[in-house]
């Protein structure tokens, strides 16, 4: 039986390749379209390289034609002051436990070394949960790779957007984005001793990912698919809490709106294939999808 790594899942939540076919070697954009009113679905990268400086031409064209922009979260609109406040408060209120309640004194070793060999003084997180802090070596591991958010397909879309004086709406806040992690991370050793264990794979891992979103591979998108959300008890779990449950809520808080006015809807793109997809979750719905 394979395992989930949670760098790969969160790497692959973050990253989320476009769902299209490498013959075609494009960024995905699908219309959806019912009764005569036809919006727009695109799979987003959260992190990227200045290679992907610019949105093409027909991603920008549906954005324009649209009345609506829908995100997963506006982060250009917290400040970053605002985000440690909003995960100060998160953090205080939940039920999260601190890194050395969380995790087993092997584990916490194991932790002390990873952050030991890059400088860093593994006591600075010991008020902090586990899941956060895996996705501060998420973070590490794509700075060192080159990547941040200022290159994100979801910040370009929103400034398209804000451009062009769209509506922005937002499917989620950010709390529940915290939650989601924390839901997550109630396997606590699991989750941390597989994520170091892909350490030594991250920029290969990586680099496959960017490289799949510039070429539309489909078959790379299916394989970290299958990686992140395999048969493990785990990874049933993420997969129910952060693509499923999220799939189902987005479309039935869109569906009212989107029989009346057009929306450009922009999400990581782990949301559009398979049987719990909003492709086919739309496609249910009587809408006709089509790749564009």
């Amino acid at each position: 039986m394979k395992h989930i790594s949670f760098f790969k899942l969160v790497s692959s939540f973050c990253l989320l390749l476009f769902f299209s076919t490498l013959s075609q070697a494009a960024p995905a954009l699908w219309s959806v379209e019912k009764n005569g009113v036809t919006s727009y679905l695109f799979g987003t990268v959260h992190v990227g390289d200045p290679s992907m400086q610019g949105l093409p031409d027909k991603v920008k064209s549906a954005i324009e034609q649209s009345e609506n922009t829908v995100v997963e979260l506006n982060m250009s609109a917290l400040s970053p002051f605002e985000i440690q406040n909003k995960t100060a408060a998160f953090i205080a209120n939940s039920n999260s436990r601190p890194l050395p309640q969380a995790v087993s004194q092997k584990v916490y070793k194991q932790l002390e070394t990873y952050f030991t060999k890059r400088g860093i003084n593994i006591a600075l997180f010991n008020s902090t949960p586990a899941w956060a802090v895996i996705l501060t070596i998420v973070q590490l591991e794509y700075q060192k790779a080159g990547l941040t958010d200022t290159y994100g397909i979801d910040k370009q879309v929103i400034a398209h957007a804000i451009k062009h004086k769209k509506n922005i709406k937002e499917l989620e806040l950010f709390e529940q984005q915290l939650e989601m992690f924390s839901q997550i991370a109630i396997m606590s050793d699991e989750m941390v001793t597989q994520t170091l264990s892909q350490m030594r794979e991250a920029d290969d891992f990586i680099k496959d990912m960017i490289e799949a979103w510039k070429t539309g591979d489909d078959a790379i998108l299916s394989k970290y698919y299958e990686l992140s959300f395999d048969d493990s008890k785990y990874a049933r779990l993420a997969e129910q809490v952060l693509v499923i449950e999220r799939n189902h809520t987005w479309v039935r808080t869109l569906l009212p709106d989107m029989s009346k006015t057009s929306h450009f809807i922009a999400v990581g793109a782990l949301h559009l294939p398979k049987q719990h997809g909003l492709i086919e979750l739309l496609k249910a719905q009587g809408f006709i999808v089509k790749r564009i």
